[in-house]
């Protein structure tokens, strides 16, 4: 399963997928309902390949963790993000018997079942190797914006060319 351009988008519900990268951002498309929107750097966003679940051993990625759900359940749905927190647990527990349940709290078990129920509905499960640490060049180019340029630094060419003439 590759995961390498879902995106959850803070304050934002479903997923979206990484479109175009544009100067001040870029464009993602709705899982839910298929719209566009613009997001800026502003906004706090997750790359799904990214995300990992914390283990008593370490962290194991979202991909792999996806990749068994998709096994258990033959590429079939999932047990609903809105079942009981002891059930979700309980199912999370077959699934990675390992999570650090001090650490992996029960709303993080409901967004990973309902991102992988949301991505099962739109076709997105498949037998597609994992997605690994190499990123594309649009999520690189995200990643190092967001991290390594405070919000403050980031300037427009039309205000760089402005604050060299003064």
């Amino acid at each position: 399963m590759n995961l390498e351009k879902i995106l959850a988008i803070s304050g934002k519900p479903g997923l979206y997928v990484l479109r175009v990268q544009t100067r001040t951002g870029f464009i993602a498309e709705s899982l839910l309902d298929g719209k566009k929107i613009t997001v800026n750097l502003k906004i706090n966003v997750s790359l799904l390949s990214e995300i990992s679940i914390y283990t008593y051993e370490g962290e194991k990625p979202l991909a792999e963790i996806m990749q068994k759900i998709a096994d258990k359940e033959n590429k079939d749905q999932a047990i609903s993000h809105k079942e009981e927190n002891a059930t979700l647990a309980a199912y999370f527990k077959e699934i990675l018997p390992d999570y650090d349940e001090e650490r992996v709290y029960p709303s993080d078990i409901k967004k990973v079942l309902n991102w992988y129920n949301m991505l099962q509905a739109k076709g997105l499960v498949t037998d597609e190797e994992l997605a690994t640490t190499e990123e594309t060049p649009v999520a690189e180019e995200l990643v190092a914006v967001a991290d390594e340029t405070p919000i403050a630094e980031v300037k427009t060419p039309a205000k760089n060319a402005k604050a060299k003439k003064e």
